[in-house]
C-alpha cells in the first residue's frame, strides 16, 4: 500500500510540532504544501523532494500528494495547525475513492486555537466553539446562523480567518451579532502570527474588538459570561471550587 500522510505542521514554531509529525517528515521522501507552510518546515527537513502550490489550489495540491503516493513515493501532505481543522484531511479523503491503492493516515497537529489561547492564558476552560468568518466556501448567513448559535449557548468563541483585503468588515459585523447577547465588557484576546516572526497578543474587550484591526494571521478569542482577566491573562473558569488562604 502506497502511503500518505496528511500532518498538521502547528502554528509555525518548529518546536511546537507534535514528535509523530517531525517523525513522519523525516520518514518521508516527498512534502507536498502551500507555499508559505512548506517555507517554515524546509530548513528542518533537508533532502526531501519539496512540491508547492500557491493559496487557492486546494484541490490541485491535495491530488498531486495522492498521485505522488500512488506512484509509490511516501509523501506527506502538510498543513498549518491541525491537518482536520480547517486543513486538508477532508479534502483528502473525498478524494481518496479516486486513488485506491494509496492509504491516508492523518497526523494532528496544534491549532491556532490551542496555541493562541496558551498564550492568553487559559480562555478555553469551558465549552467553545471554533468558526472560521470566510465565506469563500462557507455562505455568509450560514456564518452568522453559527454565530448568533455560540452566543445564544454563552460558549467561548474562537474566531479563524477573521479579515482580510477582501472581507474587512466581517469581524464588526461577528461583533454586532455577539453585542446582542453578550456585554461590551466581555473579555477578548486577539493573537496575531502565533509562533512566528511578528507574533503579537493583546486583551481587550468585546465593545473595543469591533473597532480592532485584524488580518488571516489573527486568532480572536471572545469570552462568555465567566471569563475574567486575571493580571495579564485572560481565563475561563471551569467551576472548580477555589480555595484561597486555606479556606475552603
Amino acid at each position: 500500500m502506497n502511503d500518505l500522510y496528511v500532518v498538521g505542521i502547528g502554528p509555525g514554531a518548529y518546536e511546537q510540532m507534535t514528535l509523530e509529525a517531525i517523525r513522519v517528515l523525516e520518514s518521508c521522501q516527498a512534502i507536498v504544501g502551500y507555499t508559505v507552510y512548506i517555507d517554515l518546515i524546509r530548513e528542518h527537513f533537508p533532502g526531501k523532494a519539496y512540491i508547492t502550490t500557491p493559496m487557492r489550489q486546494e484541490e490541485a495540491r491535495c491530488r498531486m500528494a495522492l498521485e505522488k503516493a500512488a506512484a509509490g513515493c511516501s509523501t506527506a501532505l502538510v498543513c498549518s495547525g491541525d491537518s482536520g481543522v480547517y486543513g486538508m484531511a477532508g479534502l483528502v479523503l473525498e478524494l481518496l475513492p479516486d486513488y485506491p491503492d494509496v492509504h491516508v493516515s492523518v497526523i494532528p497537529g496544534v491549532t491556532a486555537a490551542l496555541a493562541g489561547g496558551a498564550l492568553l492564558g487559559a480562555p478555553l476552560s469551558h465549552d467553545l466553539a471554533l468558526i472560521s468568518l470566510s465565506d469563500l466556501l462557507t455562505p455568509m448567513e450560514k456564518i452568522r446562523t453559527r454565530l448568533q448559535a455560540a452566543a445564544d449557548a454563552d460558549f467561548v468563541i474562537c474566531l479563524y480567518n477573521p479579515s482580510s483585503k477582501k472581507r474587512k468588515g466581517h469581524l464588526k459585523m461577528a461583533c454586532e451579532i455577539l453585542l446582542r447577547c453578550r456585554s461590551k465588557d466581555t473579555v477578548c484576546g486577539i493573537v496575531k502570527n502565533i509562533s512566528r516572526e511578528g507574533q503579537e497578543l493583546e486583551l481587550l474587550t468585546l465593545g473595543d474588538l469591533a473597532e480592532t484591526e485584524v488580518d488571516m494571521s489573527t486568532t480572536v478569542f471572545i469570552g462568555n459570561a465567566q471569563t475574567k482577566k486575571i493580571g495579564p491573562y485572560m481565563v475561563t473558569p471551569r467551576g472548580y471550587t477555589v480555595m484561597l488562604h486555606g479556606e475552603m
